[in-house]
């Protein structure tokens, strides 16, 4: 039963978490995990490149877009956004989002990605760091710190998700995939089928913590040995631990790419088995027909965005969401020969959630789409002594968000921004 446990689990490219070390389980001292109450870390990935000028940073000068022009932007409280509703076919409109959320919302526009190279300029707004290979994504880092012993820590669904082997990578991506994990030990996944009564299990969990108690003295075994016992018991407790999940999975299986995304890390979070997770929906690439491509992803972007936050407040999580919305990169302040835009190093970020302060916006871009420095205390525009907004610097202000800046997972994977350079007070 654990044994097909497991092999399901790998072949859902579904990563375990260990929740206790191999001496302790010798000492018969596994035990279910305790239930994580949050915070809950969601980043939405935008794959590709999104045109900020269609959202967040509107731009109705110098032909940099052809849907409106600038007497159209709109406002909602400090936010600037470009006007979409008369082109949305399916999804959710500018106007509908930031009258929706806005107050909640913290905008940072002029951020410079350094680069604009798809894999690297990933790599850079998933962790903070351009030059390396090794550093976790914040996501993977937040569940390693915050609760390693989980099941599935950290759950992702694509885009860039180096772990830093600091904690497992759970792959889950469909809902009736879920349904089968967390009812292991049923038929099917079906929970009034199990496969052994109550007092089968109870043998078979008597007979295990028996023979790891006995083991190690009587009979020594080689590490890999001990690895397969190791994971025998981690299927055991996991498995356990995953049937809290069972109340919260929907029967109602969205249709939309991010509503399905979320719908399954709602539920983990919701059951305790989950710290964070990272969505992603791609396209967004957008260099022969930019403004049909962004006006029909842009909205489901949005959608996937608010199918999240009203499902967590239905689940009752939604005060312990930490959201964060982002691309690799932006688009061109020009079109090319093909109707398109092309790579851009400067774009955008977006925040909400638990601890950060909304009706908010930080940084500009000038009429060109360059960005413009800021002063790192006041956040003030200040263009002759003011900081380039980097990946890095947005990763510091993450981590001690987080409340794991000094952690000993953070410490070795440092940032290395000086004192002068960090952004005091970007959440609020």
């Amino acid at each position: 039963m654990r044994r097909d446990f497991i092999k399901f689990c790998g072949k859902a490219g579904l990563g375990l978490a260990v929740p206790v070390s191999w001496p302790n389980l010798l000492q018969g001292k596994a035990k279910e995990p305790d239930a994580y109450e949050g915070p809950y870390y969601v980043t939405f990935n935008a794959s590709g490149g999104w045109d900020t000028t269609y959202l967040m940073d509107p731009k109705g000068v110098n032909g940099i877009n052809r849907l409106y022009k600038e007497g159209d932007i709109l406002t909602h409280g400090k936010h600037v956004f470009a006007p979409t509703a008369k082109q949305v076919g399916k999804g959710m409109s500018n106007e509908d989002f930031f009258k929706a959320y806005g107050n909640e919302l913290l905008v940072l526009n002029g951020l410079d990605y350094s680069i604009n190279n798809h894999s690297p300029c990933k790599r850079y707004m998933a962790t903070g760091k351009l030059d390396s290979l090794a550093y976790p994504t914040f996501a993977a880092l937040a569940a390693a710190c915050r609760g390693p012993e989980t099941p599935l820590a950290f759950l992702t669904f694509g885009n860039y998700s180096a772990t830093g082997n600091l904690v497992p990578m759970a792959r889950i991506p469909y809902l009736p995939s879920l349904k089968l994990i967390a009812n292991a030990d049923s038929v099917q996944g079906v929970a009034r089928n199990l496969y052994h009564d109550d007092f089968a299990l109870d043998l078979i969990e008597k007979a295990l913590s028996e023979q790891a108690e006995s083991a190690p003295m009587a009979h020594p075994q080689l590490p890999r040995a001990e690895r397969a016992q190791s994971m025998l018991y981690a299927a055991q407790t996991n498995s356990k631990a995953l049937k809290r999940v069972t109340p919260y999975i929907s029967n109602n299986i969205p249709k939309e790419r991010l509503a399905k995304q979320a719908e399954i890390a709602l539920s983990c979070f919701k059951g305790g088995v989950c710290v964070s997770a990272n969505l992603s929906i791609g396209q967004f690439d957008s260099h022969a027909t930019n403004d049909p491509d962004q006006m029909r992803l842009i909205p489901e972007f949005l959608a996937g965005i608010d199918y999240l936050i009203k499902r967590a407040e239905e689940l009752k999580i939604r005060d312990k969401l930490v959201v964060v919305i982002q691309s690799e990169m932006g688009r061109t302040p020009h079109y090319n020969k093909g109707d398109g835009k092309d790579h851009w190093s400067v774009g955008s970020i977006m925040f909400m959630g638990k601890g950060i302060r909304g009706n908010r916006v930080v940084g500009e871009t000038d009429e060109r789409q360059f960005l413009v420095p800021i002063e790192n205390k006041t956040l003030a525009i200040d263009e002759e002594k003011g900081i380039r907004t980097r990946p890095e610097h947005i990763h510091r202000a993450l981590r001690e968000l987080a409340g794991i800046e000094n952690h000993a997972f953070s410490k070795k994977f440092p940032l290395k921004i000086p004192e002068g350079e960090r952004l005091q007070s970007l959440f609020g």
